[in-house]
């Protein structure tokens, strides 16, 4: 029986890391496929001639991934533990004797930089998983996710829109004013009077069994074939995940150069603008359909679904349930709708006015002027292809939230505010990339492997099968040989 003396080396000349870690190790594997060096000429323009000479940025981005590839608390631990590591110490180039360096590094980068440089990393894993043939483009999945932000709810003002919007400009909060194209201009929000003195980028939003607390919201389009990431975005929690869609496909298009000839999304997705944009742009719109979900509505209250009332093209008018001739009276320049109704003694009349409408007054129709694309776009939600869809939905992008939630801490913000959020949902979208790409290559090389042992298994057998018939041949001529001596 042996026993090891645990006596420290004076001397550590013959250690070779190389040898130290695995030939199978991931990091051997992202290092293989993983070109971090194109970081040098993205960050070069931000680095003087003079002065201290800076930590190889190469290198920086290189803590930065393994931060949130192995969810590493934070970056005060992960320079703690790199000295541990010699798989991390591999990974960076370091030798056992090589100084780490402080965790303020990092951070200052990561201001230096900007998010340019890792949105452009992002980008190159998405190309790469398309060269490696692992994009299709044309059917994609979008969704997007909630993420708590880096503070409290007791770091929340409340106050007048014009104080808060003071604020916002003294903290020079990001100023997130999109387009809204079907909201009331006259709507107030309410994140106009509320304000995280934390991170006021993050805005106040309530998720489903929860307090409404400051949050962000991460955007998201999932290729259809292997479940790449190929196009993200991060917005204050308040911009609802409707008004990104057309953004988001724009953007998958350019990393891809494909064209999207399939969009998958929930009901959420399935507005009037979205399926109107969706069928000009030539989709399927496999999105479900909002208004369904509201017709449903009406009926468990007992009140007349609009598809009770019959549109006659002939004379632009509908027929209510009743029989009566609904006219067109207006369009609503903001919803670029009709609306038809009836006369209020008319309506005040009608049998089946309890069936129809809670108004006091009547009951109207709204038509919008390209109801003819939004009819077809909502055909397309509920045939049998989008329902199908929508059901590999929940396994594709879910999974892939999942997987970002579990593994890389997806679901909290590690820094406050809005680009550094940014950077942080550009690199986990990266490394979930990179695994896929990994991953794929691993069961490639296995058919290959596969392949070549079939083929020597083959190759074996045929050898054989010559020998027999080469063997058979032989002792024919033998014995013809003798026979022929004999004789």
């Amino acid at each position: 029986m042996g026993r090891h003396d645990p006596q420290k080396d004076l001397f550590s000349y013959q250690i070779d890391l190389d040898k130290r870690v695995r030939r199978d190790h991931p990091l051997r594997r992202i290092t293989e496929q993983v070109d971090f060096g194109f970081v040098r000429e993205e960050v070069q323009r931000f680095y003087g001639r003079n002065g201290h000479e800076s930590i190889d940025p190469e290198i920086i981005l290189k803590m930065i991934f393994l931060l949130f590839y192995d969810d590493v608390a934070s970056e005060r631990e992960l320079m703690k533990i790199i000295a541990e590591r010699l798989d991390y110490m591999w990974f960076l180039g370091y030798g056992l004797d090589d100084e780490i360096p402080d965790h303020s590094v990092l951070s200052k980068a990561r201001k230096r930089w900007g998010k340019e440089v890792f949105e452009g990393f992002f980008v190159r894993t998405v190309v790469q998983c398309v060269q490696a043939g692992l994009v299709d483009g044309h059917k994609i999945h979008v969704d997007s996710s909630l993420i708590d932000a880096n503070a409290s709810k007791d770091s929340v003002l409340k106050g007048s829109p014009e104080l808060i919007a003071a604020l916002k400009q003294a903290y020079q909060a990001q100023e997130m004013k999109l387009e809204d194209v079907s909201t009331s201009p006259y709507y107030q929000p309410v994140n106009d009077s509320l304000m995280s003195k934390t991170d006021p980028d993050a805005a106040m939003v309530r998720k489903s069994g929860d307090r409404a607390r400051p949050r962000y919201h991460h955007h998201r389009v999932v290729d259809d074939a292997e479940g790449v990431i190929t196009a993200v975005e991060s917005t204050p929690g308040s911009i609802a995940e409707n008004k990104k869609l057309m953004d988001m496909v724009q953007q998958h298009e350019s990393n891809t150069h494909s064209t999207v000839k399939t969009v998958v999304a929930d009901h959420k997705y399935g507005t009037v603008e979205n399926y109107v944009a969706g069928q000009q742009a030539g989709w399927q719109t496999h999105m479900g359909d909002l208004l369904a979900k509201q017709n449903h509505a009406q009926k468990q209250t007992g009140i007349f679904p609009e598809s009770a009332f019959t549109y006659r093209r002939e004379d632009n008018t509908y027929l209510c349930p009743a029989g009566q001739v609904m006219k067109a009276r207006r369009l609503h320049w903001f919803k670029r709708t009709w609306e038809y109704h009836l006369p209020k003694e008319v309506c005040a009349g009608c049998a089946l006015r309890t069936q129809c409408t809670r108004s006091r007054t009547d009951r109207t129709i709204h038509r919008h002027e390209q109801q003819d694309l939004l009819d077809r776009a909502r055909q397309q939600a509920h045939s049998p292809e989008a329902r199908k869809d929508r059901q590999r939905r929940q396994i594709v992008i879910e999974q892939s939230f999942a997987d970002a939630a579990n593994n890389h801490g997806f679901k909290r913000s590690r820094w406050r505010r809005l680009w550094r959020q940014q950077i942080q949902d550009y690199l986990i979208a990266a490394i979930q990339n990179i695994r896929i790409l990994l991953s794929r290559a691993g069961k490639d090389a296995s058919a290959e492997a596969g392949a070549l042992k079939t083929l020597t298994v083959e190759a074996v057998l045929m050898v054989f099968s010559l020998l027999q018939t080469f063997t058979r041949n032989l002792s024919r001529h033998l014995a013809r040989t003798a026979a022929i001596t004999l004789h």
